[in-house]
This record gives structure tokens, C-alpha cells and sequence, in this order.
């Protein structure tokens, strides 16, 4: 791999050199922002800047070490190779956002610092992506949630004032679009399928619902720095709702998740989830600091 930045990842003009083929943008790279002016925008504050990209940043990376656990238990030798890559789509918009919050912040802390070195109380990720797979169907319910919420996030955000995270918006649309479409199809496959696989697939979005509410749940870093999540709750829901519709599903009438004194995912409150999957992610670094290979 090259040493090339994060907007020649970005840049549909920048053909990949040749041999160099990724499988997904933003991997693969001694520094995502290698060659970038990452002065912050005036009227930006460093701090909240930082705070919203460990938000964005933290559901990436959690949610792609959620779908890698199919590696090998996947149903199919596609679907494992399919959800690797998405996978890798999100991993690559982690780097970025990570690197980008430690740039902003001016704490000097690179991705794997903050990958590796942070505890659970202070990852800023929903608990959506958290939560267990459960069974495929659960895993397709809840990347269909999430694709859809994340995609028209994206949109709204390519026209950030930040550079840096106004192209990793751009570019991840498209992977979103993507990972939508991949969710959608497999929620129509097994909705309209036999009653046993509309029966699984219904059960998987009942058993992610209740987390969804809280996407569309603005934070105070949100309102000041990002977009304000709440605008996007009419369109997502009715976008999902066409989903369901097609697929012959109901859609859930979950209660959201309770949070801990109106305090959740984005204030560092989460399942015991989250600090099981950390353990497993951060067990490598953790025993072998400084390591390199």
C-alpha cells in the first residue's frame, strides 16, 4: 500500500496504482490525513469537532467488529466475503474520524490510540451497533436500521463546513448506499420468503427496534457542531417503512431502550455488550503494547 491521504481515498479521479487494489476505502494507510490542512474551519471548536467524530467514529468501529464475527459463521462463503467488506467500508470511515478527532483536539492521539487505549465508559458509539448479532436475520435488521439512518446523515453532512468531514461523508454515501441495498434485498428475500424466514426475519427486527430511537436522539455536541439528528427521524422511518412494506413485515411497535437517567450511548453509558466486544478487540494491543508487524 501507498502512503496517500485521505482525499486521494476519496477521489473517484485518482485511479487505484496498478497491483494496489483495496477492498475498502481508507484501510491500508500509515496516515489517513497524510497531506491534508486539517486547520480547523472558522467558527469550529476543536473540542466539539473531536467529540462528534469519536461519535461517528465509534459506531464505524464497532459496527464493522460486529459484522467481522461472521467471518467463518456466516451462512453462506458469499454472504461472509459480503459482510467482511462491509465490514472493511466502515473500518475505513473509523480511521478517518478517528484520526480526525485526534488531530482536533489537538491531544495528538492517533486511531489506534484511541481504538485500542480508550474504556468502555468513553466510546461515544449507540447501542445499536453494539449489540449482539443474534442470528443472520438479526444482523440484516439491524444493518438495515443503521444504513439508513447513517446514509441520510452523510448526505447532510457532505456539505460540512469541516473539510475532512465533509469528504469521509461524501465518499461513505456511496458505501452506505450500498450497504443498504445489501440489507434490503436480504430483508425482501426473507420476509417473502417461507413463513420460517419471514417468521426469523420479524423476530430480528423486533429485537433491534427499541435501539433505533435513540439515532435519531440529539446530543448537545450534535446540535452544535453536526446535524441535528431529529430532523432525520420522519424520512429514515418512512424509508424503512417501505422496506417492511414490500417484505410483507410489520412494522415493530418496541418501546425504545431505556437509558440511565437520560444518559446513553453518546454520553458513555452502554450494554455489557460493549465492554465484552472491547475485551476481545483490544486483548492484542493491550498484551503486546508498542508491538509492530
Amino acid at each position: 500500500m501507498t502512503d496517500d491521504h485521505v482525499y486521494l481515498t476519496l477521489s473517484e479521479a485518482d485511479p487505484e496504482p496498478e497491483g494496489e487494489a483495496r477492498w475498502a476505502y481508507g484501510t491500508g494507510f500509515a496516515d489517513p490525513l497524510l497531506g491534508v490542512d486539517t486547520a480547523l474551519p472558522p467558527g469550529i471548536d476543536g473540542a466539539d469537532l473531536a467529540a462528534y467524530c469519536l461519535m461517528l467514529g465509534d459506531d464505524a468501529l464497532v459496527l464493522a467488529q460486529r459484522l467481522t464475527e461472521w467471518c467463518t459463521r456466516a451462512p453462506e462463503l458469499e454472504e461472509e466475503v459480503a459482510l467482511a467488506n462491509l465490514g472493511l467500508d466502515l473500518l475505513g470511515q473509523a480511521r478517518q474520524l478517528l484520526t480526525r478527532a485526534g488531530q482536533a483536539d489537538g491531544s495528538g492521539r492517533g486511531e489506534d490510540d484511541l481504538a485500542y487505549w480508550r474504556e468502555e465508559h468513553e466510546f461515544r458509539n449507540v447501542r445499536l451497533v453494539e449489540a449482539p448479532n443474534g442470528d443472520f436475520a438479526h444482523t440484516i435488521a439491524r444493518l438495515l436500521l443503521f444504513s439508513t439512518a447513517r446514509k441520510a446523515l452523510y448526505e447532510a453532512l457532505a456539505g460540512h463546513a469541516d473539510p475532512v468531514l465533509a469528504a469521509v461523508a461524501a465518499r461513505g454515501v456511496k458505501e452506505l448506499a450500498y450497504h443498504q441495498e445489501y440489507a434490503t434485498a436480504w430483508t425482501l428475500r426473507l420476509g417473502d420468503g417461507t413463513p420460517y424466514s419471514a417468521q426469523r426475519m420479524q423476530a430480528g427486527l423486533e429485537g433491534v427496534w427499541p435501539l433505533l430511537e435513540e439515532l435519531f436522539t440529539p446530543h448537545a455536541v450534535e446540535l452544535r457542531v453536526g446535524v441535528d439528528p431529529a430532523a432525520l427521524r420522519e424520512p429514515v422511518l418512512g424509508t424503512l417503512a417501505e422496506v417492511l412494506a414490500q417484505a410483507g413485515l410489520a412494522v415493530p411497535q418496541a418501546r425504545p431502550m431505556a437509558t440511565i437517567g437520560g444518559r446513553a450511548g453518546r454520553d458513555g453509558v452502554h450494554t455489557e455488550a460493549l465492554g465484552l466486544l472491547l475485551a476481545e478487540f483490544q486483548v492484542v494491543a493491550r498484551a503486546h503494547p508498542g508491538a509492530t508487524w
